[in-house]
């Protein structure tokens, strides 16, 4: 893996992430390739991790063996068939732009090339992402072993068996950090009408977050089971449980991740039909 050149079409913040957890986990800088329509973002990027850059798109095609799509939705399909009569047999496509489904990226890039789709979520910026990925059958299991090292790079990767689950993955993990976010903006608030000052509040409530899911990563039990072992009957955290059920909880939550799945689902259908 780490003699494999891989370069990235595209070096915003998801394929920054991504070349910093290459290089930290010993990839050779020299054997990263970048390109970018930004002056700027790759001098920050060839500054920083000393990574090879260049504004050509097809300098990137011509030198690497994984190419990593990592452009906005909006714009893949221009630059999916700006590079698809460059492509070579050997070399596998990576994207992780979201709601870009494979047929439309077979249909951009060419039926035969090999193509790894992900989704990943913001937290892959500080290397504790969590990304599921699906290969077409064109991937060949060394193409999965690099796609899934290079994924590892900033945090856990899973294969899903069928494409359509990465529509339920987008609703849990893709979108996932923005409903803890809402949940610690919440009580964050009433934190702060409680009495608490604004920065003991926010304090608080991030390391209450990050222990919890230290335990929950740490532990054998479900999450459930956690859940009852620190709720003592009659106490505190029991009154506040019971208020969350009343109020239709885990109903307001299955609703939620429903809707963002089936938006994930719709917006893959427009990307497709245009």
């Amino acid at each position: 893996m780490k003699t494999t050149k891989i370069g990235f079409i595209g070096g915003g913040n998801m394929a920054a992430s991504l070349l910093n957890g290459l290089v930290a986990s010993g990839h050779e800088p020299k054997r990263l390739w970048v390109s970018d329509i930004n002056p700027e973002t790759l001098s920050n990027l060839s500054a920083s991790l000393d990574v090879n850059v260049t504004q050509s798109n097809h300098e990137v095609i011509r030198s690497v063996d994984v190419v990593v799509l990592a452009v906005k939705p909006q714009i893949l399909a221009q630059v999916a068939q700006e590079i698809a009569p460059l492509l070579q047999q050997h070399q596998l496509l990576v994207s992780i732009a979201a709601g870009i489904n494979q047929a439309s990226l077979s249909k951009w890039l060419g039926a035969d090339v090999a193509i790894v789709r992900c989704m990943p979520n913001t937290p892959a910026l500080v290397l504790t992402g969590a990304t599921a990925l699906h290969a077409n059958d064109k991937v060949n299991p060394d193409q999965r072993d690099l796609a899934e090292t290079i994924l590892r790079a900033v945090g856990i990767a899973l294969w899903v068996d069928d494409e359509s689950e990465l529509d339920a993955v987008t609703a849990v993990s893709g979108s996932g950090p923005a409903y803890f976010f809402l949940l610690m903006e919440a009580m964050e608030k009433v934190a702060v009408e409680l009495g608490l000052n604004e920065a003991t509040a926010r304090l608080l409530i991030q390391q209450t977050a990050l222990g919890a899911a230290k335990i929950a990563l740490e532990s054998s039990e479900t999450p459930g089971e956690l859940r009852k072992r620190v709720t003592s009957p009659g106490g505190t955290t029991q009154q506040a449980i019971e208020t969350f059920e009343a109020g239709g909880f885990s109903q307001l939550v299955s609703e939620a991740l429903r809707a963002a799945k089936d938006r994930s689902v719709e917006m893959s259908k427009q990307m497709e039909a245009n």
